[in-house]
């Protein structure tokens, strides 16, 4: 089976590459050429890739250069909390407003099967990031490279669309050893990856079986999403020589991936940077590599706990403004604990409005604004609810007609209406 990269370079346009062209409004021809240069993904379920049709209502999702920017949701159970129920109904939610694809990340429980009721439930792509399964079912001091391959081939045979692989290798984790930083590394695949590392006194095993990790990825046409291992855990730890080495790593992991027929997304920048440096960190990413680039938040500061998916949001507008391709949404429980599914819904909008603002700074104002814009200036609180992006919380706080209650009799717009 060809992949979505192999069938662009050969200039055919597949059932997905239709469906996103149309989603999008890209011409088609533009489409394959930026998926076959690797600067567009395509991520769909497992029995949805190469020329066929979609399944079961599957969708594909187009992640990349000219391109809404997209939104991801993670869920997933804990050591600590495992309620596969509840990641089914945070799945569905993610799905009902709107999320783009959803990560799951559970590490307690049976998480193959989690995995596939959260795939029976929804119909968007699903990333994972395999380390946890092989680290939360055979501990970290028991797994070895044999268990990350053949997890790799069982969550590959499952249809999942993407996988995340921290491939830091051991010369940027000894540069990171030397630098001083308040919060050290603060991925967790990342942080398991490099603890088997230096465990081991070896080198990274997705770095060094990349070839039998990249045949496996081509099989079934998984998207590569280059983890970031590096990023900063507080508006305080700058970017340090740590980060450029794994950019740099990336970049190289990214293009070698690209020549051997699979579609990469890098992850970087996320975590936490100042709001002066983000748009110039985004740049600077881009300037290394035009794929797809991946960003968690990010957060502009480190005192809004509670309220991270509002400080997320405002850092995630202003990196998909400045070029970011793919947000990674953040709960008011980050740094505090599982979110429960209210909190995936208000993460999810809170990121989706960062997506739309972005969007605006990247292509200009949506018609979309425009179109409420008309509705509000005409007092049709209906018709705003068929343009607002939680249409379901804004008719909760509507009147049915008429002015507002902020306003009363005092409304700008009937005031002036009367007059003119």
């Amino acid at each position: 089976m060809k992949t979505q990269i192999e069938h662009a370079r050969d200039g055919i346009a597949t059932q997905q590459m239709e469906a996103v062209a149309r989603t999008e409004n890209i011409n088609i021809d533009t489409l394959i050429s930026r998926i076959s240069n690797g600067s567009i993904v395509i991520m769909t379920r497992g029995n949805n890739r190469g020329n066929n049709k979609n399944k079961k209502g599957n969708i594909s999702v187009g992640i990349g250069k000219g391109l809404s920017t997209k939104v991801n949701v993670n869920l997933g159970t804990s050591t600590l909390k495992i309620d596969p129920a509840e990641e089914i109904k945070k799945a569905r939610i993610a799905q009902m407003y709107g999320t783009d694809t959803i990560t799951d990340l559970s590490m307690g429980g049976n998480i193959s099967h989690i995995r596939k009721s959260v795939m029976e439930n929804t119909t968007l792509p699903i990333t994972t990031v395999p380390i946890y399964q092989a680290a939360a079912e055979k501990g970290l001091g028991n797994i070895n490279c044999d268990d990350f391959i053949r997890n790799l081939k069982q969550q590959a045979g499952e249809g999942i669309s993407s996988f995340v692989l921290h491939c830091i290798d051991r010369k940027t984790l000894g540069i990171m050893k030397k630098e001083k930083r308040i919060m050290g590394v603060v991925s967790k695949g990342g942080s398991i990856t490099s603890a088997y590392m230096m465990l081991n006194d070896c080198e990274n095993p997705f770095v060094s079986n990349f070839e039998e990790v990249l045949e496996i990825l081509r099989q079934h046409d998984i998207v590569l999403s280059l983890g970031n291992t590096m990023r900063s855990g507080c508006i305080h730890d700058k970017r340090d020589k740590a980060q450029i080495a794994e950019i740099k790593q990336n970049v190289k992991l990214a293009k070698i991936a690209n020549d051997a027929g699979i579609q990469v997304i890098i992850e970087g920048m996320g975590g936490h940077v100042s709001a002066d440096m983000i748009a110039e960190y985004v740049r600077f990413h881009k300037k290394q590599s035009d794929h797809p680039l991946f960003v968690a938040g990010p957060l502009p500061t480190d005192v809004a706990v509670g309220y991270d998916h509002i400080a997320g949001s405002i850092g995630a507008s202003l990196a998909s403004g400045a070029g970011a391709d793919y947000l990674c949404y953040i709960t008011p429980s980050e740094h505090l604990g599982l979110p429960c599914p209210e909190q995936v819904r208000e993460g999810l909008i809170a990121f989706k409005i960062a997506a739309h603002i972005g969007d605006s700074i990247k292509y200009g104002p949506d018609e979309r604004d425009r179109s409420l814009a008309k509705k509000r200036a005409n007092l049709d609180w209906e018709g705003q609810m068929k343009y607002a992006i939680d249409s379901g919380r804004a008719r909760e706080l509507s009147p049915k007609e008429g002015p507002c209650t902020m306003c009363g009799d005092f409304c700008a717009i009937k005031i002036m209406r009367e007059f003119r």
